[in-house]
């Protein structure tokens, strides 16, 4: 299981990249850079706090993991 730490970090990297991502496509789209950067930001800042849910929601879910070997799950 992760840690939160991790699911957090993850969260971030990610929507660090998607933020650039995201203002490059508002600019082409609006022709503006700060509108694209706008809807970058709201984008990064929606995404992170979902993301971050999403992925917390599926450690709970145990549907499609391998089972743990017992002397793995006793170190642990």
């Amino acid at each position: 299981m992760e840690t939160r730490r991790r699911s957090l970090t993850k969260a971030v990297l990610w929507q660090m990249l998607g933020l650039v991502v995201m203002t490059v496509v508002g600019l082409l789209v609006t022709g503006s850079a700060s509108a694209g950067g706008s809807i970058a930001l709201i984008n990064a800042a929606l995404g992170i706090v979902l993301y971050t849910g999403y992925e917390r929601l599926w450690q709970r879910i145990g549907w499609g993991r391998a089972a743990r070997p017992a002397t793995a799950a006793r170190r642990a």
